[in-house]
Protein backbone atom coordinates (compact mmCIF):
# COMPACT_ATOMS: atom_id res chain seq x y z
CA UNK A 1 0.00 0.00 0.00
CA UNK A 2 1.03 3.54 -0.89
CA UNK A 3 4.87 4.16 -2.01
CA UNK A 4 6.48 2.49 0.58
CA UNK A 5 5.41 -1.21 0.67
CA UNK A 6 2.98 -1.49 3.85
CA UNK A 7 1.29 -4.96 3.31
CA UNK A 8 -2.48 -4.36 3.89
CA UNK A 9 -3.86 -8.15 3.11
CA UNK A 10 -2.16 -11.32 1.69
CA UNK A 11 -3.90 -14.17 0.75
CA UNK A 12 -2.09 -18.16 0.03
CA UNK A 13 -4.14 -19.93 -2.22
CA UNK A 14 -3.66 -23.12 -3.61
CA UNK A 15 -2.01 -23.23 -7.28
CA UNK A 16 -5.25 -24.24 -9.07
CA UNK A 17 -7.45 -21.89 -7.29
CA UNK A 18 -8.87 -18.81 -10.50
CA UNK A 19 -7.59 -15.69 -9.67
CA UNK A 20 -10.74 -14.56 -9.58
CA UNK A 21 -12.49 -17.45 -6.91
CA UNK A 22 -13.08 -15.51 -3.70
CA UNK A 23 -11.74 -12.23 -4.71
CA UNK A 24 -14.66 -10.20 -3.54
CA UNK A 25 -14.73 -11.05 -0.75
CA UNK A 26 -10.44 -10.40 -0.66
CA UNK A 27 -11.45 -6.75 -1.34
CA UNK A 28 -14.38 -6.02 0.12
CA UNK A 29 -12.05 -7.17 3.55
CA UNK A 30 -9.18 -5.12 2.33
CA UNK A 31 -12.04 -2.23 1.83
CA UNK A 32 -12.85 -2.52 5.66
CA UNK A 33 -9.56 -3.05 7.20
CA UNK A 34 -8.82 0.59 4.88
CA UNK A 35 -12.10 2.29 6.75
CA UNK A 36 -10.17 1.65 10.05
CA UNK A 37 -6.83 3.14 9.64
CA UNK A 38 -8.49 6.32 9.47
CA UNK A 39 -6.82 7.57 6.46
CA UNK A 40 -9.21 10.74 5.54
CA UNK A 41 -9.84 10.69 2.45
CA UNK A 42 -10.34 7.91 -0.87
CA UNK A 43 -7.86 5.32 -1.74
CA UNK A 44 -7.37 4.30 -5.70
CA UNK A 45 -7.37 0.60 -6.07
CA UNK A 46 -6.05 -1.45 -9.56
CA UNK A 47 -6.36 -4.55 -10.52
CA UNK A 48 -5.17 -6.34 -13.39
CA UNK A 49 -7.42 -8.06 -16.08
CA UNK A 50 -7.64 -11.42 -14.06
CA UNK A 51 -10.40 -9.60 -11.24
CA UNK A 52 -12.56 -7.72 -14.24
CA UNK A 53 -15.16 -9.40 -12.69
CA UNK A 54 -18.76 -7.02 -12.27
CA UNK A 55 -19.19 -8.23 -8.30
CA UNK A 56 -15.10 -6.70 -7.62
CA UNK A 57 -16.99 -3.36 -8.58
CA UNK A 58 -19.46 -3.90 -5.77
CA UNK A 59 -16.82 -4.35 -3.24
CA UNK A 60 -14.61 -1.24 -3.85
CA UNK A 61 -17.33 0.79 -2.21
CA UNK A 62 -16.57 4.93 -2.61
CA UNK A 63 -13.00 4.34 -3.82
CA UNK A 64 -11.29 4.98 -7.16
CA UNK A 65 -10.23 2.42 -8.91
CA UNK A 66 -8.35 1.13 -11.97
CA UNK A 67 -9.43 -2.17 -13.32
CA UNK A 68 -7.73 -3.49 -16.52
CA UNK A 69 -10.61 -4.87 -19.02
CA UNK A 70 -10.45 -8.02 -20.76
CA UNK A 71 -10.54 -7.36 -24.43
CA UNK A 72 -13.22 -10.44 -24.65
CA UNK A 73 -14.63 -10.61 -28.53
CA UNK A 74 -14.40 -6.94 -29.01
CA UNK A 75 -13.39 -6.31 -32.82
CA UNK A 76 -9.68 -4.51 -32.62
CA UNK A 77 -10.72 -2.48 -36.17
CA UNK A 78 -14.10 -1.29 -34.42
CA UNK A 79 -11.92 0.09 -31.65
CA UNK A 80 -9.41 1.81 -33.60
CA UNK A 81 -12.03 3.38 -35.70
CA UNK A 82 -13.55 4.81 -32.23
CA UNK A 83 -10.64 5.67 -30.90
CA UNK A 84 -10.12 7.90 -33.73
CA UNK A 85 -13.23 9.00 -33.32
CA UNK A 86 -12.92 10.13 -29.87
CA UNK A 87 -9.72 10.31 -28.82
CA UNK A 88 -6.64 12.37 -28.32
CA UNK A 89 -3.43 11.31 -30.62
CA UNK A 90 -0.04 10.93 -29.04
CA UNK A 91 3.23 11.82 -30.09
CA UNK A 92 4.87 9.14 -31.10
CA UNK A 93 7.34 7.19 -33.56
CA UNK A 94 7.04 7.31 -37.15
CA UNK A 95 4.51 4.40 -38.05
CA UNK A 96 2.97 4.39 -34.86
CA UNK A 97 -0.29 5.67 -33.71
CA UNK A 98 -1.20 6.26 -30.34
CA UNK A 99 -5.06 7.29 -29.36
CA UNK A 100 -6.21 7.93 -25.93
CA UNK A 101 -9.35 8.51 -24.40
CA UNK A 102 -12.40 7.56 -22.66
CA UNK A 103 -15.20 5.55 -23.58
CA UNK A 104 -18.51 6.10 -21.99
CA UNK A 105 -20.94 3.13 -23.26
CA UNK A 106 -19.38 0.14 -21.56
CA UNK A 107 -21.31 -1.93 -18.54
CA UNK A 108 -19.29 -4.25 -16.36
CA UNK A 109 -19.27 -7.38 -16.84
CA UNK A 110 -21.88 -6.72 -20.20
CA UNK A 111 -24.47 -6.40 -17.59
CA UNK A 112 -27.06 -4.15 -19.05
CA UNK A 113 -28.58 -3.47 -15.47
CA UNK A 114 -25.06 -2.15 -14.06
CA UNK A 115 -24.66 1.58 -14.42
CA UNK A 116 -21.97 2.44 -16.91
CA UNK A 117 -18.49 2.90 -16.04
CA UNK A 118 -15.90 5.17 -17.93
CA UNK A 119 -13.21 2.96 -19.80
CA UNK A 120 -9.89 4.61 -20.29
CA UNK A 121 -8.38 3.92 -23.47
CA UNK A 122 -5.18 3.32 -25.60
CA UNK A 123 -5.51 2.09 -29.03
CA UNK A 124 -2.18 1.41 -30.91
CA UNK A 125 -1.69 1.06 -34.50
CA UNK A 126 1.28 0.34 -35.99
CA UNK A 127 2.19 0.35 -39.87
CA UNK A 128 5.89 0.44 -39.40
CA UNK A 129 7.99 -1.67 -36.80
CA UNK A 130 10.54 -1.05 -34.22
CA UNK A 131 13.03 -2.07 -36.79
CA UNK A 132 11.86 -0.18 -39.67
CA UNK A 133 10.02 -2.80 -41.78
CA UNK A 134 6.89 -1.30 -42.87
CA UNK A 135 3.71 -3.77 -42.43
CA UNK A 136 1.40 -4.86 -45.04
CA UNK A 137 -1.33 -5.28 -42.61
CA UNK A 138 -1.41 -2.29 -39.51
CA UNK A 139 -0.53 -4.45 -35.83
CA UNK A 140 -3.01 -2.95 -33.40
CA UNK A 141 -2.89 -3.39 -29.68
CA UNK A 142 -5.82 -1.86 -27.72
CA UNK A 143 -5.15 -1.53 -23.82
CA UNK A 144 -8.62 -0.22 -21.82
CA UNK A 145 -9.35 0.34 -17.59
CA UNK A 146 -12.51 0.45 -16.29
CA UNK A 147 -11.43 3.72 -13.95
CA UNK A 148 -13.94 6.18 -11.82
CA UNK A 149 -10.84 8.94 -12.02
CA UNK A 150 -11.71 12.23 -13.54
CA UNK A 151 -8.56 13.09 -14.41
CA UNK A 152 -6.68 12.41 -18.03
CA UNK A 153 -6.72 9.18 -19.84
CA UNK A 154 -3.14 9.42 -20.35
CA UNK A 155 -2.87 9.99 -16.15
CA UNK A 156 -4.79 6.80 -15.68
CA UNK A 157 -2.66 4.47 -18.13
CA UNK A 158 0.85 5.97 -16.28
CA UNK A 159 -0.69 4.82 -12.73
CA UNK A 160 -1.72 1.56 -14.08
CA UNK A 161 1.47 1.00 -15.69
CA UNK A 162 3.31 1.51 -12.46
CA UNK A 163 2.54 -1.14 -11.20
CA UNK A 164 6.38 -2.45 -12.12
CA UNK A 165 8.27 -0.33 -8.92
CA UNK A 166 5.71 -2.35 -6.86
CA UNK A 167 7.28 -5.80 -7.92
CA UNK A 168 10.56 -4.75 -5.20
CA UNK A 169 8.01 -4.64 -2.44
CA UNK A 170 7.69 -8.89 -3.44
CA UNK A 171 10.74 -9.00 -3.84
CA UNK A 172 12.07 -7.65 -0.02
CA UNK A 173 9.33 -10.08 0.92
CA UNK A 174 10.56 -13.11 -0.61
CA UNK A 175 14.48 -12.23 -0.25
CA UNK A 176 14.66 -9.85 3.27
CA UNK A 177 12.29 -12.58 5.17
CA UNK A 178 13.13 -15.42 3.22
CA UNK A 179 9.64 -17.04 2.42
CA UNK A 180 10.03 -17.35 -1.30
CA UNK A 181 9.74 -21.11 -0.45
CA UNK A 182 7.49 -22.06 2.18
CA UNK A 183 9.10 -24.86 4.32
CA UNK A 184 5.60 -26.27 5.58
CA UNK A 185 3.70 -29.42 2.81
CA UNK A 186 0.31 -28.03 4.19
CA UNK A 187 -0.88 -25.12 3.02
CA UNK A 188 -3.01 -24.10 6.30
CA UNK A 189 0.53 -23.85 8.14
CA UNK A 190 2.28 -21.88 4.96
CA UNK A 191 -0.58 -19.71 5.63
CA UNK A 192 0.16 -19.12 8.56
CA UNK A 193 3.42 -18.48 7.94
CA UNK A 194 2.93 -15.73 5.11
CA UNK A 195 0.84 -14.02 7.51
CA UNK A 196 3.65 -13.72 10.32
CA UNK A 197 5.93 -12.13 7.26
CA UNK A 198 3.39 -9.73 6.57
CA UNK A 199 3.54 -8.81 10.04
CA UNK A 200 7.41 -8.33 10.31
CA UNK A 201 7.22 -6.61 6.75
CA UNK A 202 5.43 -3.87 8.32
CA UNK A 203 8.94 -2.07 10.19
CA UNK A 204 10.65 -2.29 7.36
CA UNK A 205 8.91 -1.21 4.42
CA UNK A 206 8.90 2.65 6.24
CA UNK A 207 12.79 2.12 5.73
CA UNK A 208 13.10 1.85 2.14
CA UNK A 209 14.61 4.47 -0.10
CA UNK A 210 12.03 6.87 -1.56
CA UNK A 211 13.77 6.05 -4.88
CA UNK A 212 10.47 3.76 -5.53
CA UNK A 213 8.09 6.19 -6.15
CA UNK A 214 7.59 7.28 -9.52
CA UNK A 215 4.83 8.82 -9.98
CA UNK A 216 2.49 5.80 -9.89
CA UNK A 217 1.13 6.60 -6.22
CA UNK A 218 1.63 8.93 -3.38
CA UNK A 219 2.81 9.10 0.29
CA UNK A 220 0.20 9.67 2.81
CA UNK A 221 0.26 12.93 3.35
CA UNK A 222 0.84 13.87 -0.20
CA UNK A 223 -1.55 13.94 -2.85
CA UNK A 224 -0.49 12.89 -6.42
CA UNK A 225 0.25 16.38 -8.49
CA UNK A 226 -1.09 14.61 -11.35
CA UNK A 227 -4.51 14.16 -9.75
CA UNK A 228 -4.95 17.40 -7.38
CA UNK A 229 -8.70 18.65 -7.81
CA UNK A 230 -9.32 22.83 -8.23
CA UNK A 231 -9.16 22.73 -4.40
CA UNK A 232 -6.36 20.84 -3.47
CA UNK A 233 -7.88 18.72 -1.15
CA UNK A 234 -8.37 15.61 -2.61
CA UNK A 235 -5.80 12.44 -1.61
CA UNK A 236 -5.11 9.60 -3.04
CA UNK A 237 -3.70 6.54 -2.04
CA UNK A 238 -2.87 2.96 -3.66
CA UNK A 239 -4.14 -0.72 -2.53
CA UNK A 240 -1.71 -2.85 -4.67
CA UNK A 241 -3.42 -5.52 -6.80
CA UNK A 242 -2.23 -8.35 -8.95
CA UNK A 243 1.42 -7.71 -10.28
CA UNK A 244 1.95 -8.37 -14.13
CA UNK A 245 4.83 -8.45 -16.60
CA UNK A 246 6.71 -5.65 -17.58
CA UNK A 247 5.33 -4.03 -20.32
CA UNK A 248 7.17 -3.25 -23.79
CA UNK A 249 6.37 0.63 -24.50
CA UNK A 250 7.97 0.73 -27.90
Amino acid sequence: MGTQGHMLECELRPGKQHCQSGTTAFIARSVETLQTLGLGGKCLLRLDSGNAAADNFDAFGDHYFIVKRNPRRECPEQMLALARRVGDKQDSREGKNVYTGFFDHFHPGGDQNRPCVPVAFEVIERTIDIDGQKLLVPKLEVNTWWTNLSCRAKTVLDLYHGHGPSEQYHSELKSDLDVERLPSGRLCANKIILLCAMVALQPIAPSWPRGHQTGWACPAENQHPALANQNGSQKYRLLRGSIGPPRRTN
